[in-house]
């Protein structure tokens, strides 16, 4: 997962896409990068490991230059994650000369970077998939811009409609184009979120941002406009003119589910649906489940599992009538597990990342709220942590349900072995691995009645790594055991001696 930022304005945008920036850390915190444009001829890159706030200082700024900008903070999920020469914006110099951020993760690379080669005579230089994308998107458009012929926002789009024909995935993308302007366009399926905002000048023109979350519209006082349709494109010229087109044949809004469970900021909106308001409805729709299973009698209290499962918590309390408690208390100067590259690191921070109050555990019976439950290393840490604060019984459970399945559209637990439930386990064999009394899931129906509950026009959502049902229609058995024995690093399956 990555977050993605691109601005055309009438004055300098790099400081206003670093604050975008720092808006959509959350999606990544490996590396970071900005590119602006400057002149409409003249690019400027400075990109590199870390935050966004360590990776750069005022030398940095200073040379970003220019009136059109882009941004990216990454999370790895193909590709070298210690290396910095696959941080983006990635760049190429012909046709017109392109710079270009990604979010998402493309099923059909192998094949596309071979085409690439032998076809095409293109190379690509590192392992990421964002760099073939890149070198597609170039060829498309050298196809659809002979010599002699004038640029035009529909050259751009013809390139787009053309890259949606080769490649397959989730992609979102923002690219600046060499003396032309910003183009910015979303997957056939919409997996990946989009979104774009205006902001007035004085003069009656408009400034352009387009970002992976409207938070950053709020942030940076832009007027939301809308969502990025699924196989859409948008181009910005120079000169701030907009324009748009279907580039796709047969588009379909398919979002990933689990940027309303975990990855998206609550205060964004992501096509039509709250992502506040969604997690407060899979708080209800967890509560009844939990009814269901256990003895509500047995529960003193519910403690979230700072920060993304606390509407969640919230309002099954509520429902339930259930005392609600803050048990953990969250250090904000320490990264989150989840995204930190590497089992070991994830499961070593979570003590630096949370600290338990005994005065809310001692001699109670505790039901732990998460968003998710992943690997399972995390959270048979926090049980751990509960009964050492004192708790006489702890109950977890998840908003979502259980993760079955590889997630290959860009969230970055691929292989089943990583899965606690890769193999089906049960809640009850879960529940014995994380050392708690009980677990109690989300059922698959509930997450996506939560979703449409808020937005009753999208039919469908990617819930594959829930239900193992990949949008795309292209994923076999056999590309993900490939996926898994590609995996760089083997990653020891938790187990009850762990």
């Amino acid at each position: 997962m990555c977050g993605i930022v691109g601005l055309i304005s009438q004055k300098p945008v790099n400081q206003r896409v670093y604050d975008a920036l720092l808006l959509l850390q959350h999606r990544g915190q490996d590396a970071a990068g900005i590119g602006t444009l400057d002149d409409g001829m003249t690019f400027h890159v400075h990109k590199a490991m870390g935050l966004v706030r360590d990776v750069f200082r005022t030398r940095n700024m200073r040379d970003l230059t220019g009136n059109a900008g882009i941004g990216h903070t990454r999370y790895p999920t193909q590709g070298c994650a210690s290396s910095n020469q696959e941080s983006q914006p990635f760049y190429v110099n012909a046709p017109y000369g392109i710079l270009f951020a990604h979010n998402g993760n493309l099923t059909n690379t192998a094949e596309v970077k071979e085409q690439l080669y032998k076809l095409d005579r293109r190379h690509i230089n590192t392992s990421s998939d964002s760099e073939v994308l890149l070198n597609v998107l170039a060829d498309e458009l050298m196809k659809a811009s002979p010599v002699g012929v004038e640029f035009s926002p529909e050259i751009a789009f013809k390139a787009v409609r053309g890259v949606h024909k080769r490649v397959k995935g989730a992609y979102a993308v923002v690219a600046l184009i060499a003396g032309k302007g910003l183009l910015a366009f979303r997957d056939p399926n919409g997996i990946r979120p989009l979104c774009f905002g205006t902001q007035l000048q004085p003069d009656g023109t408009k400034d352009y941002l387009v970002s992976s979350e409207s938070v950053t519209m709020v942030g940076l006082e832009f007027q939301f406009e809308r969502d990025v349709a699924p196989g859409e494109a948008i181009f910005i010229s120079m000169d701030r003119e907009f324009c748009s087109a279907q580039c796709a044949d047969n588009p379909q809004l398919n979002p990933c589910a689990f940027e309303f469970v975990y990855f998206a900021r609550p205060d964004s909106l992501i096509d039509g649906i709250s992502v506040y308001g969604a997690r407060l409805r899979l708080g209800e729709y967890l509560a009844s489940e939990i009814a269901e299973k256990i003895d509500l009698s047995e529960i003193d209290c519910v403690m979230p599992i700072p920060d993304s499962s606390r509407p969640a918590a919230q309002q099954l309390a509520q429902k339930l009538g259930l005392t609600y408690r803050e048990g953990f208390i969250k250090n904000r100067y320490v990264g989150r597990t989840f995204i930190m590259p590497g089992q070991e690191m994830r499961k070593k921070s979570v003590r630096q990342k949370l600290n338990a109050m005994p005065v809310e555990f001692k001699d109670k019976n505790v039901l732990l709220v998460d968003d998710s439950i992943v690997r399972g290393t995390t959270m048979r840490e926090i049980v751990r942590m509960a009964r050492e604060s004192g708790a006489k019984k702890v109950f977890v459970a998840s908003s979502a349900p259980r993760v079955m399945y590889p997630n290959v559209y860009g969230i970055d637990m691929p292989t089943r072995s990583e899965l606690i439930c890769g193999h089906g386990q049960s809640a009850e064999e879960v529940a014995r691995l994380i050392g708690a009394d009980a677990v109690i899931f989300q059922t698959v129906d509930g997450l996506k009645s939560a979703l449409t509950d808020l937005n009753c026009d999208i039919t469908r959502f990617d819930c594959s790594c829930f239900d193992g049902e990949y949008v795309t229609g292209d994923v076999t058995e056999e590309y993900l055991t490939a996926l898994e024995a590609g995996r760089q690093t083997p990653v020891k399956k938790l187990s009850e001696e762990d």
